[in-house]
Parts: structure tokens; C-alpha cells; sequence
């Protein structure tokens, strides 16, 4: 389907992307020089690569550094003249100076080496500058956690020009002139800001982008002097988040016993809200401090770990935010946007005005690396609105606009404990989530990625439902728990494996996650599959496996938990019916390797009258095999019904169109046809409750009537007029039948839909790389406050049409075919048939299409365990759920099948459903589907049929066995068909390889070998 001009996938990538180019510069191999007893202990007791690597792990940080240890000043030169190194580290003994002579040498090489002199206690006294060669001088006490810090603070001062100007990085000065104190510092201010970065900033994010933003930390800078310290803040002033400072340090070289207090009030009085820390081990001091103002840290005190942590937590935004009233006093706190958002909304005027003079949100922002919403909110106060209750708004509205930006397109590890129910994507566990969530995700992320999708339908709300993935970890521990290794093996009917699992245990961690999200979630949630193989472009699955809703409107929570645990479980279940299994051996696929991840979404619909539905479901597929008229393949197809779409994915009656012709409606050519093909039934939610857990979810089957009054129906139908025998495009008529045409969306368009899904379709084809068939709703509404909403619920690649090989039908073929059709499905040339399976003409009745249905099963299971491929012939709607249409097998009842044909029956005229479940599979698996469609020059030869070999006859199925392979060819590019008989036909050519899934092409091979493959 062609994309339209001025809608197509922005070539961006996520926000989180930015933070790929931060900390670039890393330090991958650190030079240790020392003595051999020093590089003993460190390494036979102290452990200290052990320890390196532990702490880097601990702190889910990439790649530690690599040591290399020399024990002299020639051994070090010679290792760095022959690698590279981006940090040194000197331990001498206290008697010798070979240490502060090497840094010289090694500064003369003018390699930008920075250089720490490692001690076991200070060398210089405090204001004393490092001798010449030493950049910085550290106390060893055999701590690890310093040689992390030294590395990072040693990255920190490579990265911090880049990172503050790209993204805007927070910056931490620390002035400290004692090297005792700057080792003690260091671990400790590292230690809480990479925990506490990880701990809190991108709550409910998924790991890989905790990681990335892991890079955002504030950096460190150290200074030991004053002119350094002021240059540091001058410089990086529009990023720092805080000062940390001792009292008595250098100034103008001389060591100055107000140094601290002056530079910490001179920033005080150029930025008022940078939160300030005094260190001092003169307690007197904190009376200074007070006239700062700053906070104060008594360097003596036992608690000084303590100390510094509940200022970096509660000053810096690292922790909760504390909302306080005007005594400083606890009112609330947060510890994640949405629960900030929340509590904005009750908390008193004075405290937010309060916090907003104080610039505290944009500082908590900083904290989690919401720069954007941190700046956007920064030079606001509650002078720039009109009354505090307007502050409080535009404070909400700010970050409910940055929560919903920020989750687009993610997939979100679920956290029980902090989780924001608004989130569009969850997931639970660890391991896969399945096909279908795989097709689901890769929706999200490319909506996110079309915003001017929203911009060319400006009329309507374009949505996802909120889902939450559980991963294949949760099949897997169910299975374990319950010792179920046995069920992919075993031979139960599928009743007997519902009944088995339904029983079994529920993992605790699990029930424990569900609890939580069910405590913020009362939509009515859709259960679905999700396996590992679904919705695979070569074997979909499709339908194979359960979905089941549940209401989720219990008063009581545990009976709410419990109706979902049983849906999960009834799909656990449906890993291992004969349907899918079937499948799987179809496509040569081991059942013990499938494992099953579940999606919970909220159902797209409203509440008319106890019922839950949508106004609109349906599917649509950019390619259309059965065009009509002036329609083209490429122009795609879509089927729509009222209500749920279970009816279109089931094969039921539904209204099917073009997108790039919403007026030609090739079902209705006649007032007739189109009350005879028309949609009478719809599928529906109940809402009703019991006392207790409900076991059966189906869904109510309802005639269309009994939504006229409460439901959406007058938005969709239409009204036939007996007495003038023609169908009005309104449903405004009373006491006439309606029609269910959907003339108000694709004539009159109240909502776009034709349009909408050709760009989509287009949209999404271009990304995925092939045809894509899409699943849909939508919401329509009588009120004109609500626009309607048009929701995408479901992403799969259609199979690749075979086109690879030319299949030309001649002349000849035509002469001699017992079947010729203008309208079939795939591409391909089968010689490796010879059995039929066919109901009797003479012998078809509507009314026993489930009898039908089961001796076509029977036949097949005695065709399968043969190995033997067959094919199919008979009326109306194959594999549809409505009986009334055609013949309703399910896949097991056929999974031995070649090619299908759908002969036409007096009793049975509709229109093939391409947007069935049923269909998609064959299609899938390149199983030809022909219909005989009745235009001129179609045929099939029943006379011909019946007069072979009969294997098996039933009451209505006769099974016949040719003395050879027939041919059966179908040319891809023409949509015709042509099966000849094979008594009379030339063998295929030599070197000819059959489609995927069809087997040999060469008489008498029988399809013995490997598809595509001659096992003579």
C-alpha cells in the first residue's frame, strides 16, 4: 500500500538516545605503581580487583577499569610506552621520594595522564600544594570504594564540559583542601548518588534505560582552594546543584579561616536556591552556616556518613519529595513523578507556594534528569500565575504532560510498589514477551514516532491500550511449581488440560505483582496469548491460543485477583490444546519448546446499559487477495463489525471494503444482498458480578436491536425503508430495521476510518518491510464534547507471498482442469497430491455444518498419521465460528491440508474472510485457499470427482484417491488457478522447488522429503 506523502516515521530516536554520547570518555586501564609488598596486599588480601569489579556490578556500571600493576619507576615507563593508560595511580613507601620524582617524568611525556598519589597518611599538610608532577594526593585505608571514586571523579572532570552543554548535567563542587577528608568524601558522595540515581530516577522505566540514564548522575568536581572553587562555579553556574565546602581552606594562597563561609555566601548571593553545605570540625561553625544560610556537617561527628547522605537525599532531590508546611514540618511526600502529580492535588496552597519560591520541583526534576520540565519550571513562581490554585494547575499539567511524553513507546519494567497506572506498557518478569507483545511494542514505539498522524486528523484521539506484558518467566515458574513438564507431550483433550490447569498453583510473585496493578486498574482487561512463535511472519498462530475478558469491576479485590488468575491460567492452557499443537507440527515445530507470555490490556469500549463493547472493531491487511472491480491488491482490505471484532476474526457476518474505496462495497451490490450479508449479531462484555469469582468469561452474543437505545448503534447503521425498498444512511427512523453498513464512518465520515487505515497501513508496511495486517477499535460518541477515538490493538506481518517462482497456467491446463478459478490465494505448484476430501453436493444441509465439520476432522487425523496432504472442497466459509455461514473446522480438524476450495451452495453465498484468524494461518503456511466465485470461465467438474476410487464416505464427506498426483497450480500474479488431473499430466520440471510448507513437487515423492525438498 503506498504511503501518504505527508505522514511517514520520523527519523528520531527516543529521548533516551541523547544519553548514548554521555561519559564518553572512560578510564578502561589504571597504571597502579607500588612497592611489591603493596602489590601483594592489595592483591592476595585486599582483593582489590575482586573488589573493583564487585562494586562496578553492585552499581550496575559497564566495564571496570583494568589494573596493571609495576613495581618501579622503569617498569611503569616501559608499560606506558607500550600501552595506553588514562589514570595513575603512585603508592610509594613514607621513606622514599621515587614516587613524586616519577610523576615529574611522567608529566614530561606530556601524555594528559592525570596522576593521584595514593598514601597511607597525609604527606603535605593541608594547604599545601601537591609537589609538581602529583595532581592530586589521596589517604589509603584499604577502602575499594575509594580507587571507584578516584576513577569516577577522574571521568567525571574528562566529561563534564561535553555532558553539561548537550544535556544539561548537574554539577556537585566539593572544596576540600585536606587529602584525608577528600578520600572520605568521595566514596561517600559516589556511593549515595549512583545508588540513589538508580534507585529513583526513571521510576518504572525499563532497565536498559536505567542504565543509560545512569550517565546523568551529577558529576563531582573537587577544588582545594578558593580561586578554584569560584572558577568552577562561575563557569558550570547554570548547572550546579549544590556546593559542599570546608571552612578553612587556601586563599590567595594562605590558608584562610573564612574561605568557606565567603565563597559559600557569595554564591548564596548570586543563586538563591542552590542548596549549600558547611563542613567544619569546629562546631562553632554551624552558627555561621545559619547566617548563609546553609546546611552544616560537624566533620568530627560519628554520623557524618549520615549526615552527608540526608543532604544529598532531602537538599539535593535525591530522596523523596518532602512537601512541608511554614514550620518545616511533614506533610507528605513522593518518591515518583505520577506521586507527585498526586499529591499537588490535595496538598495545602501555602506549602506549594512555598516549594515554588524555593525552586524545589525544578531541583527534584534535575535530580531525575527531567532537565526539560526542570527548566521549564525553574524561572516560574506563583507571580507568573494568577492565584495559587492556578499554580497548582499549571504545576500538574506540566508533569502529566512530561509523564505521558516520556513513556512513549517504552516498555516499563512494572514496579509493585511505585508504579504509574497511566503507563502505556508494563512488563512483568524476566525472559520474552511473546510474538504478540512484540507486535504490540513495536506499535507503540512507531506511533510515537508519527506525529503527524494526530496533526492530519485533528478531529480525533488517537490511542493504545494500556497493557501489561507478563513475561515468559511466569509459564515457565508455573510449569515448575506444578510439575507440568509432561502436558506438551501428552494426548489430552483440550477439556481435560483446561480442567488440569486450572487446578495447579499460581506462583506467589506473581499474584503479589497482579495484586498491586489490579489496585489502581477497574477497566474491564482483555487476556491474551502471546507465545513465543505468535504472530511470526512464517507461522503465525493465529488464534491458535485463548483470549479471555474479564469485567475487573468486583467490589471485592481478591475476587477481582482471582477472575484473573484463572484467565491467565485458561491461557497457559491453550499452550498446549490440539489446535496449536497441530500447528506445530505442520511447521515442524517442537511443542515442548513453545512457552507462553500473556498480555493484560484494558478494553477499548464504554459501559451501555451493563454491556462493554466498542462501537467499531475490525481488521484490516495491506494487501487484499480478493480485489473487486477497479481495486488493486496493494490497496489494501478491511473488515469492520459493531461491537467486538471477535465476530470478524471468527469468519462471522461482517461488512469488508477497501480503504482506498470505502464506497464500493462488493458484499451489497443489491438492497437485497446487503440485508441478506449485513451484520445481525454483535459480541459484548457483561458487567454483572456474582458473590463470587466468576469461571466463564465468554463474551454475550446479542442481536443488534438491543443496542439501539443504549448502545453506539445509531452511530454506525442505517435504515432499510420496506415501502420504498431502499436503504437510508440514517438510523434517526424509528420502528424500521436497521442496517448495519456503516454509511455515518465511510460515507458521511464522523469518523475517518477509510482514510486513517490507509495511512496506518501504509505507515506500518513501510516499517515492517511487508504486507501487515492490524487489529483495531474504536469509539464513537452521541455527546459533541467527546471526539472519537480510534485505538490500534494489534500488529502482525502477513505471510510473504510466495512470488519467487513463476507459475504459468497454459492453455492446455485450462482444457484439461476439473477446477478453474479466477480467484485464488498464494503462488505455487503442487505435484505431491492425490487424496480429496469433498461434501457432497446432493448431501449438504446448512443445519449440519458442526456434523460436517467433525467427520472432515476424522478423515484428516487418518490423513495426517499417513503423512498424506490432501485437498479440501465444499461450501460457504471455511473455519468460520458461525455456522450459518459455512463450515466451521477448527484448525485441528484440517491441519493435513494442501489447498482449499470454497465451492459456491444455494444455501450459502458470502464473501471469503480474509480477516479470520483461520485465514491468516493458511495463508501463513502456504496452503492455497480457491474460490469458485461463479464469473464466466470458472468450473469445477463434480462428475469428474465422483468417479474415482472412494477411501472413506461419510453421510455428507467423501474422501477419493487418485491413481496419480494431480497439479496444482496457482499463479500469484493473476490470482487464477488451474488443478488438472494426473493421469494425464507432464511432470514437473526438474530442479523445481515447491514453496515453504507444501513439500515435493515431483510425482511419486509423496512429499517425503523436507519442504521444498526431492526425497527420490
Amino acid at each position: 500500500m503506498p504511503n501518504t506523502p505527508d505522514l511517514h516515521l520520523v527519523a528520531q530516536d527516543s529521548e533516551f538516545r541523547k544519553f548514548h554520547d554521555l561519559m564518553a570518555r572512560k578510564v578502561q586501564n589504571i597504571l597502579l605503581v607500588s612497592t611489591a609488598y603493596d602489590a601483594w596486599v592489595m592483591e592476595e588480601d585486599c582483593k582489590l580487583s575482586e573488589r573493583i569489579v564487585s562494586e562496578y556490578q553492585g552499581l550496575n556500571l559497564s566495564r571496570p577499569p583494568r589494573l596493571t600493576w609495576a613495581s618501579s619507576a622503569e617498569e611503569a615507563l616501559a608499560f606506558l610506552a607500550q600501552r595506553q593508560f588514562e589514570l595513575i595511580i603512585l603508592m610509594p613507601q613514607l621513606a622514599e621520594r621515587e614516587a613524586l620524582t616519577l610523576g615529574q617524568r611522567i608529566k614530561e611525556l606530556s601524555l594528559g595522564i592525570p596522576v593521584y598519589l595514593l598514601t597511607h597518611r597525609e604527606v603535605f599538610l593541608p594547604g599545601e600544594a601537591p609537589p609538581e608532577g602529583i595532581d592530586r594526593q589521596f589517604v589509603w585505608t584499604g577502602n575499594a570504594d575509594l580507587l571507584v571514586a578516584l576513577v569516577k571523579n577522574a571521568e567525571d572532570a574528562m566529561n563534564v564540559d561535553f555532558d553539561t552543554e548537550s544535556v544539561g548535567i548537574r554539577v556537585i563542587i566539593v572544596v576540600e583542601d585536606s587529602p584525608r577528608y577528600q578520600s572520605c568524601l568521595l566514596p561517600i558522595l559516589y556511593r549515595e548518588l549512583v545508588v540513589q540515581t538508580q534507585d529513583v530516577i526513571r521510576e518504572g522505566l525499563n532497565q536498559e534505560h536505567r542504565l543509560l540514564t545512569m550517565r546523568c548522575r551529577p558529576k563531582i568536581l573537587l577544588a582545594d582552594n578558593y580561586e578554584d572553587a569560584l572558577a568552577l562555579f562561575l563557569k558550570f553556574e547554570p548547572y550546579v546543584l549544590g556546593v559542599i565546602s570546608d571552612v578553612r581552606f587556601p586563599r590567595g594562597g594562605k590558608l584562610d579561616a573564612s574561605a568557606g563561609v565567603d565563597l559559600l555566601g557569595a554564591i548564596k548571593a548570586q543563586r538563591f536556591d542552590i542548596p549549600l553545605l558547611l563542613m567544619s570540625n569546629e562546631p562553632d561553625n554551624a552558627r555561621r552556616a545559619l547566617d548563609i544560610p546553609a546546611s552544616f556537617v560537624d566533620k568530627n561527628s560519628p554520623c557524618l556518613l549520615a549526615d552527608v547522605r540526608g543532604f544529598v537525599l532531602e537538599r539535593l532531590g535525591f530522596g523523596d519529595f518532602i512537601f512541608r508546611g511554614p514550620q518545616g514540618e511533614e506533610i507528605s511526600r513522593a518518591g515518583s513523578l505520577y506521586a507527585l502529580e498526586e499529591r499537588l492535588k490535595t496538598i495545602p496552597a501555602e506549602a506549594l507556594v512555598h516549594h515554588s519560591r524555593h525552586n524545589d520541583f525544578s531541583r527534584w526534576f534535575f535530580a531525575r534528569t527531567e532537565f526539560e520540565l526542570a527548566n521549564h519550571l525553574r524561572p516560574l513562581s506563583e507571580t507568573d500565575f494568577a492565584s495559587p490554585e492556578l499554580l497548582r494547575t499549571g504545576v500538574i499539567e506540566m508533569i502529566r504532560d512530561r509523564r505521558q511524553q516520556r513513556q512513549k513507546g517504552i516498555v516499563a519494567n512494572f514496579n509493585a510498589k511505585d508504579f504509574d497506572p497511566t503507563t502505556d506498557f508494563f512488563k512483568i518478569g524476566k525472559g520474552s514477551m511473546g510474538g504478540k507483545a512484540r507486535g504490540l511494542a513495536f506499535l507503540f514505539s512507531i506511533l510515537n514516532r508519527i506525529p503527524a498522524l494526530a496533526v492530519k486528523y485533528p478531529g480525533v484521539d488517537f490511542s493504545m491500550p494500556r497493557t501489561l506484558g507478563i513475561s515468559t518467566e511466569g509459564f515457565d515458574s508455573f510449569i515448575k511449581i506444578n510439575e507440568l513438564e509432561y502436558l506438551p507431550s501428552a494426548d489430552f483433550a483440550d477439556a481435560e488440560v483446561l480442567k488440569i490447569v486450572e487446578k495447579a498453583r499460581f506462583p506467589k510473585w506473581l499474584s503479589h505483582q497482579l495484586k498491586a496493578y489490579l489496585s489502581q486498574v477497574h477497566h474491564p482487561l482483555a487476556v491474551r496469548s502471546s507465545s513465543l512463535l505468535e504472530d511470526a511472519q512464517y507461522q503465525a498462530y493465529a488464534g491458535l491460543y485463548s483470549t479471555i475478558m474479564v469485567p475487573n469491576n468486583h467490589p471485592d479485590p481478591n475476587v477481582r485477583l482471582a477472575e484473573l488468575i484463572l484467565a491467565i491460567k485458561q491461557v497457559y492452557a491453550s499452550t498446549f490444546y490440539q489446535a496449536p499443537k497441530a500447528f506445530s507440527r505442520r511447521v515442524s515445530q517442537r511443542t515442548d519448546e513453545e512457552k507462553m507470555g500473556v498480555l493484560v490490556q484494558q478494553v477499548i469500549g464504554d459501559d451501555y446499559g451493563g454491556y462493554f463493547y466498542p462501537a467499531i472493531s475490525g481488521v484490516s491487511q495491506s494487501y487484499n487477495y480478493y480485489p473487486f472491480g477497479r481495486m488493486k491488491p496493494e490497496d489494501g482490505v478491511a473488515t469492520i463489525a459493531f461491537g467486538f471484532g471477535k465476530i470478524v476474526v471468527d469468519g462471522g457476518q461482517t461488512l469488508r471494503f477497501s480503504p482506498r474505496y470505502p464506497n464500493i462495497l462488493p458484499q451489497c451490490p443489491t438492497v437485497e444482498l446487503a440485508l441478506r450479508t449485513a451484520q445481525t449479531e454483535f459480541y459484548s462484555l457483561p458487567l454483572e458480578h456474582w458473590p463470587w469469582a466468576r469461571t466463564d468469561f465468554s463474551l454475550s452474543r446479542r442481536n443488534i436491536t438491543e443496542a439501539e437505545e443504549k448502545g453506539s448503534l445509531a452511530l454506525v447503521a442505517s435504515t432499510f425503508l420496506p415501502e420504498e425498498g431502499r436503504i437510508r444512511d440514517t438510523a434517526s427512523i424509528p420502528d424500521r430495521p436497521r442496517v448495519l453498513l456503516f454509511a455515518p464512518v465511510l460515507k458521511h465520515k464522523i469518523l475517518p476510518l477509510a482514510e486513517i487505515l490507509e495511512d496506518v497501513m501504509g505507515i506500518t508496511e513501510a516499517a515492517m518491510g511487508c504486507p501487515v495486517e492490524i487489529e483495531f477499535a474504536c469509539n464513537l460518541y452521541r455527546d459533541k464534547q467527546r471526539r472519537p477515538v480510534f485505538s490500534l490493538l494489534q500488529l502482525r506481518p502477513m505471510s510473504a507471498r510466495a512470488d519467487l517462482n513463476r507459475v504459468t497456467i497454459t492453455e492446455h491446463d485450462r482444457e484439461r482442469a476439473f477446477c478453474l478459478s479466477s480467484h485464488a490465494l498464494g503462488n505455487a505448484e503442487k505435484c505431491d497430491v492425490r487424496d480429496i476430501v469433498f461434501v457432497r453436493p446432493d448431501a449438504f444441509e446448512v443445519e449440519k455444518t458442526v456434523q460436517i465439520a467433525g467427520e472432515i476432522g476424522r478423515i484428516n487425523a487418518a490423513l495426517v498419521a499417513q503423512g498424506r496432504k490432501y485437498l479440501l472442497v465444499g461450501p460457504g466459509r471455511w473455519g468460520t465460528a458461525d455456522r450459518w455461514l459455512g463450515i466451521p473446522v477448527a484448525w485441528n480438524d484440517i491441519c493435513g491440508v494442501s489447498a482449499i476450495v470454497e465451492t459456491a451452495s444455494a444455501q450459502l453465498r458470502v464473501e471469503p474472510s480474509q480477516g479470520s484468524h483461520f485465514f491468516h494461518n493458511i495463508t501463513t503456511l502456504g496452503i492455497n485457499y480457491i474460490m469458485m466465485s461463479g464469473k464466466e470461465g470458472e468450473r469445477f467438474d463434480w462428475e469428474w470427482l465422483e468417479g474415482h476410487d472412494v477411501v472413506t464416505r461419510d453421510e455428507h464427506v467423501v474422501h477419493v484417491r487418485l491413481s496419480a498426483p494431480m497439479v496444482i497450480k496457482v499463479d500469484g500474479r493473476s490470482s487464477h488457478c488451474a488443478i488438472t488431473p494426473g493421469d494425464e499430466m507432464a511432470r514437473c520440471q526438474e530442479g523445481n522447488t515447491a514453496p515453504q510448507g507444501t513439500g515435493c513437487c515431483t510425482p511419486g515423492c509423496e512429499g517425503a522429503g523436507s519442504p521444498g525438498q526431492c526425497a527420490l
